[in-house]
């Protein structure tokens, strides 16, 4: 994970840090996809795989919201970027 620091009266620090953890967040998903793709790929079990595939599909949906808001905040970063 990344340790972020923020300083009193700067915001470009709180965003940074804020998109930091945007980015452990992202990692955390992908870590816990990457399991459900494993089991669903390679349990035995029926229910355990019907699981482990309904896991994945709400797992890729979280993502990609989180990838989007990502995406936004990286945005605002930008030399004139504005908030929607």
């Amino acid at each position: 994970m990344h340790e972020a620091t923020t300083e009193i009266g700067n915001g470009q620090d709180r965003e940074r840090a804020a998109l930091l953890a945007l980015h452990d967040e992202r990692e955390t998903l992908e870590r816990r996809l990457a399991l459900a793709r494993q089991q669903h790929l390679y349990l035995s079990d029926p229910d355990a795989i019907a699981a482990a595939q309904a896991e994945e599909r709400i797992l890729l949906q979280r993502l990609d919201q989180l990838l989007t808001r990502i995406r936004a905040a990286e945005y605002r970063r930008r030399p004139g970027g504005r908030s929607w």
